[in-house]
């Protein structure tokens, strides 16, 4: 245990590391850098409607859910490189349970929002 980082350093040395991570996305990842601009957009519109506090939070929190998800995939893929080049079965079934995370995180934030949305359109109208 000696040597071990505890309290506030800790806290900031993982501060550190995560944003080393976000900057990781950014640099190699072209679906993170798409989704951030999606994200960005789709939280200046939740924030112009006329909705609850509940509706802009469902509305927000399912479009940065993709980007949690999608950092989540890109680190999958990065350890499955790491280990090999090769093509093997488990390899390809990691990189596509990735993936498959990806698009049912998209698919949510879809539902969410065409919900959200045709609730403020109808009390709107």
């Amino acid at each position: 245990m000696a040597g071990r980082t505890t309290g506030w350093r800790r806290l900031v040395k993982a501060t550190g590391y995560s944003w080393q991570g976000l900057r990781a996305a950014w640099r190699h990842e072209a679906a993170f850098r798409q989704e951030t601009v999606v994200t960005i957009v789709a939280i200046v519109i939740a924030g112009c409607l006329d909705v609850d506090a509940v509706s802009r939070i469902l509305l927000i929190g399912s479009v940065v859910l993709i980007m949690i998800i999608e950092i989540i995939n890109s680190a999958i893929e990065a350890v499955v490189d790491r280990l090999g080049t090769e093509i093997h079965p488990l390899s390809g079934r990691a990189k596509d349970l990735g993936s498959a995370a990806v698009l049912l995180a998209i698919l949510l934030a879809v539902f969410v929002w065409v919900t959200v949305l045709w609730q403020w359109w109808s009390l709107a109208g």
